[in-house]
């Protein structure tokens, strides 16, 4: 059996302030960089075999500590990198719904039908990021092995695993240091942990905004 602990990113500024970051590269904050620390603690008697990121130093710093306990390396792979929020990057939540009101509606209602403006929808989104862990999980039988995306991709990577549709986006939640554990075994994804935050309970200054 191949086991997947699914994480995401620690906190960053931009989680705080409710800026949209997509491909924007925004490093951890410091409550981020205790989170990766609890990450580890939680991780650190499973046996990660293999380290995958997105190519962004918000994944790549939450992996670190966790590189550097199991001696191996971090391999960053494109698939895996944020969403293409377009023209909404570096926006906050209430200029966004501001300046287009009725896409941020249509983001809120019905999150499957929306181009963000120059960028990407969450279908191209999911697939090109299932076909990123599809690889991994491929190239790593009977590993334990750690991906560490963030909040949209991981939310579309998730529908995917139980046969949903994107429409379904907002039924998932993922906080900043979540870990997600996805089993394959059989040809079969399996998901045994969703969005577990017990790690984090210490840490003070948690992201603000749910599901931002």
């Amino acid at each position: 059996m191949t086991k997947v602990y699914l994480v995401r990113h620690g906190q960053t500024d931009w989680n705080k302030k409710l800026t949209f970051r997509g491909r924007k590269d925004i490093p951890l904050n410091e409550a981020g960089h205790r989170e990766a620390k609890a990450i580890l603690d939680a991780l650190k008697n499973k046996d990660i075999g293999a380290i995958y990121t997105s190519p962004l130093r918000r994944s790549i710093e939450t992996a670190e500590p966790i590189a550097k306990f199991f001696h191996l390396e971090i391999a960053p792979v494109q698939g895996l990198i944020d969403i293409n929020y377009g023209d909404w990057e570096g926006l906050t939540f209430n200029e966004v719904k501001k300046r287009y009101s009725d896409e941020y509606n249509k983001w809120e209602k019905r999150p499957d039908l929306i181009r963000f403006p120059n960028g990407e929808t969450l279908d191209e989104a999911k697939e090109r990021s299932f076909r990123a862990f599809k690889n991994i999980v491929k190239e790593n039988p009977g590993k334990s092995i750690l991906i560490v995306p963030h909040r949209v991709i991981n939310k579309v990577l998730l529908c995917a695993l139980l046969g949903l549709s994107n429409s379904h986006f907002w039924e998932i939640k993922q906080d900043t240091g979540c870990i997600n554990l996805v089993e394959y075994l059989n040809n079969r994804f399996i998901l045994s942990l969703m969005n577990d935050t017990c790690h984090l309970k210490e840490i003070g200054d948690r992201t603000v905004q749910p599901d931002f």
